[in-house]
């Protein structure tokens, strides 16, 4: 099985950066539910975008070295794989070679409309995790 992956440029903006001068953890939250978001927004059709939400259950992440506020950083996405309304992202975040942080990350597809869990549909997870 092949997978696609998204790279998705970050900013450094200065009110990420806590007391001891470099971004603080909380940070790499968002800059992983932007990057997940961006990812499926590029690869999924625009009906499916419209018709489903994504609600964050669960991250786990590897903290490797801290980022400062001009470093240019980028998010690597790559859909492990999708059951149901469930996708299990791994996501690099890095400033050049450097790793910064590993998170492995799943999510809960919602109907945009009921706001309850929906099945992602298979033509559709294929595109981010082909057979």
């Amino acid at each position: 099985m092949t997978t696609m992956s998204h790279h998705h440029p970050l900013t450094v903006a200065p009110a990420d950066i806590d007391h001891m001068g470099h971004v603080n953890n909380a940070v790499y939250l968002n800059w992983v539910q932007e990057a997940v978001v961006s990812y499926w927004e590029k690869v999924a059709p625009a009906e499916a975008v419209a018709r489903h939400l994504w609600v964050a259950l669960k991250h786990e992440i590897t903290y490797r070295r801290p980022a400062f506020l001009e470093d240019d950083v980028i998010a690597t996405v790559v859909a492990e794989r999708v059951n149901g309304a469930r996708a299990f992202f791994r996501t690099l975040i890095k400033r050049g070679e450097d790793v910064l942080a590993e998170v492995q990350s799943t999510w809960c597809a919602l109907d945009a409309k009921t706001m309850r869990p929906i099945r992602v549909a298979q033509d559709i997870s294929r595109r981010f995790v082909p057979d």
